[in-house]
């Protein structure tokens, strides 16, 4: 009879505290413990793989790797006993806190071990030398509650403001002068000014918290920063402080000592309130989309291939909504489906699948495609859908929002999904990726009014971005501003118009004004145009609902948008013999922080705050989100080159394969940003890095290099669209509608997929946030 190899376990050690434990589920496709199979976890690297006929994940994992011994993991619910009538009901819950479930309180496991070189096959505690190792990884968090805790983590710190701040009035505050907003009555979301103590109301904003906005009054009358939210200070002295003038959540180290000067002891304070960070979490999580049809009636489940849900993570719905709209494209469907995903399986160099973009998207598109997962639990209930917790540790590993649980732009992480998966495709040469589908080109016309001369530039983009003018009209019942419906074609010819600006002509070597003008070079396979429906209100770009009027039929021609490139009789601008421009002036630097602690890249604060001639932030924000779009707007400042990179980041590009030559150039042609320089490498791979090696920024009008066709007729058929609810794109819920062939438009809810009634498709089209269109071969 085989036995466990005892000498091989005694090699083994327990998880570090630094490895991820895959004990949830199968790295490489949705299958999990709680199967009737559940999953094999590798002792040696802790890995997890399924057992099925027909992908073996476990099997293959054992001869790929030659780790032999694995924990079986199946779970199971534990049964709930009964309340009896006479026993006392549960504790009202007095306090708030993001818990974790203690797993043992509501599964069972049954643990065995497997030695897949002997065959072997054994429970876990008839194993007596195992038990240590089973135990501690029975304990390690696994991989998706570790990157689950690490996003929820918010790490706030001290600003200038907390740690300089001088409290002007001092003396006990009454218990009549904490109850209420000083102007306005309120008696909830009230923050305290720990400069002089005058107790106002907070803003309405994206948790939509009732408040009138009068403790920023206070502040924009007093010039007092920083305040506390009453309600939320704990005996441990952690409280909500917030700092007007850096507009965000801050720590106040000295809280204890600015409160007690106005009799308040913190350690007799008691948490009644919940933060603004709870109340946002609380916020996404509850805003839903109806689920109903005009006549209130419930909409159909739909499940199969294709119609499979995504389990939100917290506030992943974002992400959701892209990742369903990816997969419904052809090109997504062919490269990551089936069919390639063992071959990559088989050549994959990275240890652990977990670590691979491609195995986490090849997953993926398995759970999306395949039907497997969408299997509703009885006839015409919602399914449960896939949890996508280890592709989005991945895809936001490193990255300063994604990484995060908070809510994100989907559009902004459709950009950075899209970025991700060339960088894959440069550092792994294959067939032309699937994201690919995306690329077209602008092209951007630019004349001298003073000597007529004129300049053509060609950028690669994956998404257009179109303005939308706000048009008001009255208000309805409940008093909210609504807004006059705007044709598509009107925000793409105000996307394609001639626009004014300031420019330095090279030939006139001064400052002169000028026309630029953006057309179409190229149009691409799949066509995303992005609904730019913000203004800016305290400081916060707030989302307008301009319903958009789409053509008939959905369908979009973009014939009269395509640009033509240089022709007889214009009068070139020089482009080598161009007089070096001096480097700009520096900028104010509190405007600068201000902005990046918005999100903002450096280059594009600077290049703001320039444009707008120093006008001060807001101004410089403005300005930001109307220009979003500018193929330039990444371009470092004049003179940005000749400041020379840090050594620590010239060591880290040389640490990845690139020489230092090639690392300080990057850099510099950068303006020091370390991932943007990243992104200049894999796009001058033939640039060694010398002073004399080009760096050109945009790509050549003609070659293989410019992504798209410029062939006509150019006509796109709306297949999908992502939708918003809420005040801001950073808050709220997003959706995606995706028409299909069986079942018309659907609707992706996170996990609940359903067909989607016409009377909401038509509403919710207009209202959308993304909008992909598909391109109609003639």
């Amino acid at each position: 009879m085989a036995t466990i190899d005892s000498a091989a376990l005694a090699l083994l050690k327990p998880p570090t505290v630094a490895q991820s434990v895959h004990r949830e589920e199968c790295t490489q496709c949705f299958d999990n413990q709680d199967d009737p199979r559940g999953i094999d976890v590798c002792l040696a690297c802790f890995n997890g793989g399924c057992l099925s006929d027909a992908r073996h994940h476990a099997r293959t994992h054992y001869e790929k790797t030659g780790h032999a011994l694995t924990l079986n993991i199946q779970r199971r619910p534990r049964p709930k006993p009964p309340r009896s009538e006479d026993a006392e009901p549960p504790a009202k819950m007095t306090k708030l806190a993001i818990a974790a479930e203690r797993e043992e309180d509501a599964y069972t496991h049954a643990l065995a071990l497997r030695d897949w070189r002997s065959g072997a096959f054994a429970p876990a505690d008839a194993v007596p030398a195992a038990r240590a190792l089973v135990d501690a990884l029975m304990r390690a968090p696994t991989s998706a509650r570790r990157a689950e805790v690490q996003a929820w983590e918010e790490e706030l710190l001290p600003c200038e403001h907390t740690l300089t701040l001088a409290q002007h009035a001092a003396g006990p505050i009454p218990a009549s002068g904490l109850a209420s907003c000083a102007q306005c009555e309120l008696k909830e979301n009230l923050w305290l000014c720990l400069a002089c103590g005058a107790l106002g109301c907070g803003r309405k904003l994206y948790t939509g918290a009732g408040g009138n906005g009068h403790a920023l009054a206070h502040f924009e009358a007093s010039g007092h920063p920083v305040c506390v939210k009453l309600g939320t200070i704990t005996p441990e002295g952690a409280a909500d402080i917030h700092c007007y003038a850096c507009d965000d959540s801050k720590v106040d180290p000295e809280l204890a000592a600015h409160l007690a000067a106005f009799g308040i002891n913190v350690a007799a304070q008691k948490k009644t309130e919940r933060s603004t960070t709870e109340l946002q979490i609380e916020h996404n999580l509850n805003y839903d989309f109806s689920l109903t049809d005009e006549s209130g009636n419930a909409l159909e489940p739909v499940s199969g291939p294709g119609l499979t849900g995504l389990q939100n993570l917290g506030n992943s719905c974002y992400m959701a909504s892209v990742l369903q709209v990816l997969f419904a494209l052809p090109r997504f469907q062919a490269r990551w489906g089936a069919p390639r995903a063992p071959q990559h399986w088989a050549a994959c160099a990275e240890p652990l699948p977990a670590a691979c973009l491609a195995c986490q998207l090849h997953k993926l598109a398995d759970g999306l495609l395949s039907g497997r997962y969408a299997r509703p639990p009885t006839p015409g209930a919602v399914q449960a859908g896939v949890r996508p917790a280890s592709f989005k540790a991945l895809v936001g590993r490193g990255h300063a929002e994604f990484a995060t649980m908070r809510q994100q732009d989907a559009e902004e992480f459709l950009a950075h999904l899209v970025t991700s998966l060339r960088r894959y495709a440069r550092a792994h040469p294959q067939d032309p990726g699937a994201e690919e589908t995306f690329g077209f080109a602008l092209e951007q016309r630019l004349q001298c009014t003073a000597c007529g001369g004129v300049r053509y530039r060609v950028d690669a983009h994956d998404a257009f971005g179109v303005p939308v003018p706000a048009r008001e009209e009255a208000a309805d019942a409940e008093g909210r501003t609504r807004y006059a419906p705007v044709a598509l074609e009107e925000c793409l010819a105000l996307a394609t118009a001639p626009e004014a600006l300031e420019y330095r002509c090279s030939r006139c070597a001064r400052d002169v004004s000028a026309t630029r003008q953006t057309r179409f070079a190229t149009f691409p396979e799949t066509l995303v145009l992005h609904a730019k429906k913000f203004q800016l209100v305290n400081w916060v770009p707030t989302k307008l609902d301009i319903p958009l009027v789409l053509p008939d039929d959905d369908t979009l021609t973009l014939d009269a948008y395509l640009g033509h490139g240089p022709q007889p009789g214009e009068d070139a601008l020089p482009e080598d013999d161009a007089p070096p421009v001096a480097a700009e002036p520096p900028v104010d630097a509190d405007a600068l922080a201000q902005l990046e602690g918005m999100g903002f890249p450096r280059a594009r604060c600077e290049r703001a705050l320039r444009a707008t001639s120093g006008q001060g932030a807001e101004a410089a924000m403005e300005w930001l989100l109307t220009h979003m779009d500018d193929p330039d707007i990444d371009a470092p400042a004049a003179g940005a080159s000749n400041v020379p990179a840090s050594e620590e980041q010239v060591a880290l590009l040389a640490d990845m394969g690139f020489s230092r030559a090639q690392a300080g150039k990057a850099l510099r042609e950068t303006g020091g940003d370390p991932e943007r320089a990243i992104e200049w490498l894999f796009s001058h791979p033939d640039d060694t890095g010398a002073e004399d090696a080009p760096a050109a920024a945009a790509v050549e009008k003609a070659g293989s290099a410019v992504p798209g066709s410029a062939a006509l007729p150019a006509r796109f058929r709306l297949r999908a669209f992502v939708s918003h609810k809420g005040p801001s794109v950073h808050s709220g819920h997003y959706v995606a509608h995706v028409r299909t062939d069986a079942h018309g438009w659907v609707l992706f809810n996170d996990e609940k997929v359903v067909r989607a009634d016409a009377e909401s498709v038509r509403v919710l089209k207009g209202l959308a946030y993304l909008y992909v269109f598909e391109r109609v071969l003639e």
